[in-house]
This record gives C-alpha cells, structure tokens and sequence, in this order.
C-alpha cells in the first residue's frame, strides 16, 4: 500500500469509526420539564448584589420559581424535616455545596454566520454549556431566520437559549426589505421600515448609523411601539452622531464603545485620521481606533462627567462588548486560548485568520505598537465604564463571538473577566451578567434573579466563581490539590433553562464531535486522489 492510499484508509476509517461513535445511544442532554423540581442545598449567588446564602432548597413548579427556603448554616447538619417535600412524579437534583445563579444573559450573541460556517446547533450548545439561557441577537441572518429559531427555542424543540431578535438598520445591508427595494433617504420611510419591522415580530433594531434626521426618526417611532433598541455607532456616520445624540433620540443601549469618545471630544470633532486612511482597509480601521480613547476628554475632567452625568440621566445602558477587541492589546493570546483545539470549527478559525476581506480579520501586519496603544485604549474605556457602574449606570454582559478569535460561550465568561478587571467586583459582575441584561430587556419581572414567581433559569457548579471566574469556563481551571496533583476544577454541571435541566459538560462533548467530525471529513477530502497538489 503506497503511503497515499494508507492515509486515504486511514482517513475512511477514522470517519467510519467518528460516524459509529455518534451514532451511539448517548446520556440525555436534557431532562424536564417537571411538575415539581427541587434543586437540594445550593449556595445560592443571586443576580441582585447580594452576598452568598446557603444551604438553600429552591422549588420549582411548571417553571416558574415557588419557593427558596435556607434550610441550615454552614456545617450544621440539614434537619429533613425543615425541607420542602418532594411530590409524587417530581425531581430533585442533589446539589450539596454547588454554587446556584440565575441564568446568564449575553446581551450580544450572533448566532453564528455563514462566513463562519457556524450553525445554530453548534453555537447554541457552546451557549448553553456555559449558562446563557437568553441571548439578545443584535441582527443576523435575517428576521425570519431568527424568529424560526426564537420560536423553536420557546417550544423546546431544540437545545438553545430564549432568543430576543434585533434587526439590523443602518448604513449595513438590511436583513428584509420592507419598503421593496427602496432606500431609506427620508424620515418617513424610516418611520415605515421601523412599523413593518415590528409587524415582522421583531423584538427590537440594532442600528449601525444613518443620516441624523433618518435616525432621529428610526429611534422616535422604535420608541413608540415600545420596542428595545441597540447601536453600533459605525464610524461612518458617527462624525455627526454620536452616543449623545443616539441616547436623546431614544436609544435604550450601546453596543461596543464607537460614538463615546466622539461624545467625549473638547478640541476636535472627528478622530485624528490619517490622511492615507481607508475604512475598507480593516487594519486602518481597527489600528485608528486603538488611538481614539487619547483623544477624549481626561477621566473626571468636566466634559468626561457632564457626558456620563447626562447619559446616566436617560437610564441609559452600556454593553461594552470588551472581550472581542482584547486580541487587540494581545494577539498571540487570544490565538493560543485553549479552548480553539477542541471546540472551534476549522472553517471558523479560517475566518479568524489574516484576511483583505474577512470583517474583524485585521492582523495584516500587527505588532507590538498597534497592543501599546489598545492597552492604553482599555485603561481609558475601562474607567469610564466603571465610573459609569460606580454612579447608578447599567452595565451589562455581551460577547459579539464568532470574530476576532473569540468563541460562542468562552468568549462570554472572558467578558466576566474583564468587567472584574475594570474594577467590578465580582458579585457586580454576577449582576452585569444577569438582572442588568434582564432591566435592559424590560424583562426583569421574568428573569435575572432567584425570585419566587420568575421562570427557573439557573446555572449550577461545583466552584465558587467569585473565588475564580475560570471556574465558568467550560475547560475549567487549573489547580493544584494539598497531595500536589494538578487537576482541572469546574465548568458549569447544569444549566437550567425554563425549568428543563441541561448537562453542561454533556453539550460540550456534543461540540466536540462536531468540531472532531468536521475536521475529519476536512482531512479525509484533501486526502482523496486527485485533491492533493500534483495530481
């Protein structure tokens, strides 16, 4: 056998033996609903700010919370007597010592792209597996696409988290065309697209930029149907609106950080561009923009609080999005993650790489100089941000995965982390990440927070994630045991959506097997004669 055809039989049976193993009868993934579930014993970290509280028994009945009753102190033995009673027909999970939180809330979650090649099944999964039980998709690949998977969530028809569907509006391609194929150039055209979206079913628009009036316009009739709104303040439009104009007009959140420096700036009115610049040119755009926090006003200067004063006035939201420009300050660190091996499909981390074309694929040739500048970039954001918290403002947890080397779900607890690093403390990060989503949804009254009357969304583990936010990673974290053995602790062991009960560690071998069996269906199609160079 020439060494060709080994590898080419060597491939077969590698996807015979992928195909054999998947087709195997696996654990369940999910379980529920249930008439009654009791969740015995966790510590429970509420989504409000409160400090840890346990051994607590929490009762669940069709979905919605029924009752949390602490049932012992720390190393007293739980009297059995004092617990809420199992019916007949119920569950109880066992849960001595876990750690319960409400549900996660990614507030900026694409489900996946085809440039990506990144399916729904394969996002909502690495989703799930980590605690996101809603998702806030700020446009995608259509209103109809996203609304049949909204509806199919709902009806726990498959494994994902509850969906709220944005569409896009701006200066981007629209996901539908309402006005049949006319542009949007005056007011009332933009007050028609914002109606016929809403008539779609559409739960909000994420704006990306527009001419003032056109937007003014959007933003107002948006408002009046009392739908939520989001923008990117895209950088071409952003001269002559910023934040500030957006959050008067009505926007309820921003996304990223574009438009608040603009807001910020006492002795210009645009970003020192080069005069060689092009904003098609991606390293352009995103080296120029490591620049442009130095170009605001100073921290706590007059305009810098008069700003955050006012937006804090509009009950407006932040949504900072810091994990998906961390690439920026550190290249080779967010190439290396560890979780791209094993859970990033190849054609994903295609798109991840070098690319004239690619959105987000800037490292056309980056360095050293281009990290400096968005290390200071950071610094400068980090602190508004976090005055922003520190005087009553919402911030809240979104991930904008799918680019820039960041995952679906990793990605997610990174932003934890970086809002930790901004200066939250961890149980305001806890908060960032659950009732703040929740307010900026108007959906407070159902989710967010362990509260009797809510819907029973949870995300429960073995560590205590105020000690370590990587005990949240679906890889865990690494610690060393008093016998000096290393060993990995943590990932989230169920996530708990609507009341019906996920093994998270289940749906990260899920992914797995889908990473494992593209990869070999990759391999075994360059092995094929005549695929090969030179054939």
């Amino acid at each position: 056998m020439s060494l060709k055809n080994h590898h080419v039989f060597v491939a077969l049976l590698t996807l015979v033996l992928s195909a054999s193993m998947i087709a195997q009868k696996n654990e369940p993934l999910s379980q529920g609903p249930f008439d009654q579930l009791i969740i015995r014993g966790v510590i429970l970290i509420n989504g409000n700010g409160a400090p840890p509280i346990g051994p607590v028994d929490i009762v669940v009945e069709k979905n919605k919370i029924s009752n949390i009753k602490v049932v012992g102190y720390p190393g007293v033995a739980i009297d059995p007597e004092n617990r809420p009673q199992l019916r007949s027909g119920g569950k109880e999970l066992l849960c001595d010592g876990m750690y319960l939180l409400p549900g996660f809330i990614d507030m900026h979650g694409h489900i996946g792209g085809d440039a990506q090649g990144t399916q729904p099944d394969y996002v909502f999964k690495l989703w799930m597996a980590h605690g996101i039980t809603t998702v806030r998709e700020p446009s995608g690949r259509g209103i109809d696409f996203t609304l049949e998977l909204k509806k199919k969530s709902e009806q726990h028809k498959i494994i994902a988290p509850r969906i709220v569907s944005y569409t896009g509006f701006g200066h981007k391609s629209k996901t539908f065309d309402p006005l049949k194929g006319k542009e949007i150039t005056n007011p009332e055209l933009a007050r028609q697209w914002v109606r016929a979206n809403a008539e779609r079913g559409a739960d909000g628009i994420k704006f990306f930029g527009a001419e003032p009036e056109i937007m003014k316009a959007a933003l107002d009739e948006n408002k009046k149907l009392g739908l939520g709104s989001a923008c990117h303040h895209a950088q071409m439009s952003v001269a002559r609106w910023n934040v500030l104009h957006s959050a008067r007009a009505g926007l309820t959140t921003m996304e990223h950080w574009y438009g608040l420096p603009e807001a910020l700036f006492e002795d210009r009115t645009v970003q020192h561009y080069p005069l060689d610049y092009n904003y098609n040119n991606e390293q352009n755009r995103f080296e120029e923009a490591g620049r442009l926090w130095e170009q605001a006003a100073k921290p706590y200067s007059d305009h810098w609080n008069a700003v955050m004063d006012e937006l804090l006035s509009l009950d407006f939201t932040l949504d900072p999005t810091f994990n998906i420009y961390e690439a920026s300050r550190d290249l080779h660190k967010a190439r290396r993650a560890e979780w791209h091996e094993d859970y990033t499909l190849p054609s994903l981390w295609r798109f991840f790489q070098p690319s004239k074309i690619s959105h987000g694929s800037y490292w056309h040739y980056w360095g050293t100089e281009q990290e400096i500048e968005w290390k200071k970039n950071y610094a400068l954001w980090m602190t508004f941000v976090n005055e922003f918290k520190n005087r009553g403002g919402r911030v809240t947890a979104g991930s904008d995965s799918g680019y820039i080397f960041q995952l679906y779900g990793f990605a997610y607890i990174r932003e934890l982390e970086l809002l930790r690093e901004a200066g939250f403390h961890p149980l305001e990060v806890i908060r960032a990440a659950t009732l703040n989503g929740a307010e900026a949804l108007n959906m407070e009254e159902k989710i967010g927070s362990v509260e009797i009357g809510k819907l029973a969304d949870f995300v429960i583990l073995e560590e205590n994630p105020l000690i370590n936010l990587k005990s949240l990673y679906g890889t865990g974290a690494i610690k060393l045991t008093d016998d000096n053995e290393v060993v990995r602790v943590g990932g989230v062991k169920y996530t708990i959506k609507d009341g019906i009960v996920y093994d998270a560690k289940g749906l990260l071998k899920d992914v797995r097997k889908i990473v494992d069996k593209a990869k070999t269906d990759e391999e075994f199609e360059l092995l094929q004669p005549g695929i090969l160079k030179g054939n």
